[in-house]
């Protein structure tokens, strides 16, 4: 990168850096919440991690029965529940008890002070009667849009819960549309037979001709030039709700409970201070469109530990809004702990993005599982969105059947959107380039995975200053770099199908292989390609084992690489 061009990178970065901060601290404050500079505290780190504050509940009871509810599986029990809560709320709070059985319901509307407690062997199941369900101001990706009420929300509330044993499904498949090629043959024709209408082609299941106008014509439903809620009535059904959003709260518990069959994500707490979930499970079919098991947006000090996810999206997923809208709000995710989780299905085990143009810091996750998710780590975004994510730990991380990558960042992920506006795709460096840097991983075994570490920054912001410490990494190949800068890798072991080459790195720079372990007689070690490949090293590594040690390719040089000889 020319001197010029690092000159400006830094100076842009201390500048947004600087600017997200103070940014994040005034809209703290619009919301009530205090912040305190980061460098008057001690930094965060696995000997200080982030504290999170819990909720706490009056003994008071009050169980749905006496409000009217009953668990008939037929009974719409919406007004005796929120009149349960409501009176709960009033008179300072406590839990709200939902005995065993089969509760129907509309949207339930949680208040402060109230633990929505599920007992063992309940059912919450929300109706599949679309017409209790308003259309409502909300979020789509990060910006305002029209959305149907979600079936549990809560706005500007402190000490709020949902806990106990119970279920929690939100019906999701009367909302969604599902492809052919996603389902078994028996699951298609029991789809078609139980209503809905399909596509000109044949190929996708729509739950009505409604949605099916509105997806064909990509409808928006973002609230822009000076739309309402209401102005979205004729697609009505095209706007699926999340199961859970909490918005703009404090002090939010969600515990034992079995979230499930959500329309769209699932768990979506935005703009949250001292969030925990825990011991919760969180179950959306495999074919669940934007079936998102958790994104925690916008939050600060959460805490995500022993959870069980098994998604049609990403499971565990960091964000902070989209784009110019999202860089305004100029609220990050951050300080946040993720330990002793387990993700089956899923488009990532953790992720961050896309939708992080607020920024994200201070994440810490450790004693996690992913088994048959399409990637593990995953960082994703794209030019214009922007954002600043930092600090991230990660430890003691298992993984098996990885379907793609284990280790993913890529600054080109774009999907477009009907809610896309026109972002700024110049590669140069201004408000609108993802930063992503200093972070480390450590002791992450990977069992199983197409590749094992894929990185792809931008040429005008490389992925920068990442460390992998102590790896053992089976897949089918190793490790692919472009435009990264400042990766490290020590002790890591490379079990891998093809070796042609084990490391293939593009434009990338300061890179250190140190300790590298590769299967004997691998066809290549590794390439460089690119004119602006430099001072990339190898230490402490048999480059013998290595029919080719290195090969290098449009326009990258000799003198870009050492290897140190020596085991």
């Amino acid at each position: 990168m020319p001197s010029c061009l690092k000159k400006r990178e830094g100076a842009f970065v201390m500048t947004y850096k600087t600017r997200i901060a103070a940014l994040a601290a005034a809209a703290w404050a619009c919301y009530g919440v205090a912040t305190h500079d980061a460098s008057a505290q001690e930094a965060y780190s696995w000997s200080n991690l982030p504290k999170i504050q819990q909720p706490v509940f009056r003994r008071d009871t009050l169980r749905i029965t006496a409000f009217g509810a009953v668990a008939d599986g037929h009974t719409l029990n919406t007004k005796a529940i929120n009149q349960a809560i409501e009176s709960c709320s009033k008179k300072g709070g406590g839990v709200v008890l939902v005995p065993a059985g089969l509760w129907i319901t509309g949207p339930v509307v949680l208040k402060s002070n109230v633990n929505l407690h599920l007992q063992e062997g309940s059912l919450l199941l929300f109706t599949t009667d679309k017409s209790q369900y308003a259309i409502t101001e909300g979020f789509y990706e990060g910006k305002a849009a029209a959305r149907n009420e979600s079936p549990i929300s809560g706005k500007d509330l402190e000490n709020v819960a949902i806990t106990g044993k119970g279920i929690v499904d939100g019906n999701g498949d009367v909302w969604r549309a599902v492809n052919k090629n996603q389902l078994t043959e028996p699951q298609w024709k029991e789809k078609i037979e139980s209503g809905g209408v399909l596509k000109d082609d044949g190929k996708v299941w729509y739950p009505s001709e409604q949605f099916k106008k509105a997806s064909v014509e990509n409808k928006s439903m973002l609230l822009t030039g000076g739309k309402k809620p209401a102005d979205f009535a004729d697609i009505k059904d095209f706007l699926r709700p999340n199961l859970v959003v909490f918005n703009n709260c404090r002090k939010v518990l969600l515990e034992g409970v079995t979230f499930q069959n959500s329309a769209a994500w699932c768990l979506h707490p935005l703009m949250v201070q001292d969030l925990t979930i825990r011991n919760v499970r969180v179950k959306n079919p495999e074919y669940a469109h934007n079936g998102d098991g958790m994104d925690i947006e916008s939050c600060k000090n959460f805490l995500i530990e022993g959870c069980v996810l098994d998604v049609g999206d990403d499971a565990i997923c960091i964000k902070s809004g989209k784009d110019e809208e999202g860089r305004k709000r100029g609220i990050p995710t951050e300080n946040g702990i993720i330990r002793n989780n387990i993700v089956y299905q899923g488009h990532g085990g953790f992720v961050v993005g896309s939708e992080m143009s607020g920024g994200a810091r201070n994440i810490f996750v450790e004693q996690c599982t992913f088994m048959g998710t399409d990637k593990g780590l995953r960082f994703k975004s794209v030019r214009g969105r922007g954002g600043v994510v930092e600090k991230i730990y990660a430890r003691n991380i298992n993984m098996k059947d990885i379907k793609q990558e284990a280790i993913f960042f890529d600054l080109y992920y774009f999907v477009k959107f009907a809610t896309d506006g026109e972002r700024d795709m110049r590669p140069v460096v201004n408000e609108g380039t993802p930063v992503f840097k200093d972070m480390v991983f450590e002791n992450i075994v990977c069992n199983g995975a197409t590749k094992g570490v894929f990185v792809r920054g931008l040429p005008e912001m490389p992925v920068r200053n990442i460390v992998m410490n102590n790896m053992v990494l089976s897949a089918e190949t190793g490790v692919e770099l472009t435009d990264a800068d400042k990766i490290s890798f020590k002790n890591v072991k490379l079990i891998t199908k093809h070796s042609k080459p084990v490391i293939f790195t593009d434009n990338a720079t300061n890179i250190s292989i140190d300790g590298l372990q590769y299967n004997d007689h691998a066809e290549t070690l590794i390439s460089v390609t690119g004119e602006r490949s430099q001072n990339i090293s190898i230490a402490h590594t048999d480059a013998s084992k290595a029919k080719k040690v290195k090969e290098f390719s449009k326009g990258a040089q000799d003198k870009s690489l050492v290897i140190h000889e020596g085991k």
